[in-house]
């Protein structure tokens, strides 16, 4: 990653957990986007 690289809502999967998560980045700074599961809200 370059330090003018952006991502807004980037899908990042983890082969070794199996599980995807959304990152956003700019400026060198990784940072994890927080969402409820589908699961819980279909209560």
């Amino acid at each position: 990653m370059r330090e003018d690289t952006v991502m807004k809502n980037y899908p990042l999967y983890c082969p070794t957990c199996k599980q995807e998560t959304l990152i956003d980045t700019k400026d060198l700074q990784i940072t994890v986007i927080k969402e409820p599961d589908a699961q819980t809200q279909s209560r």
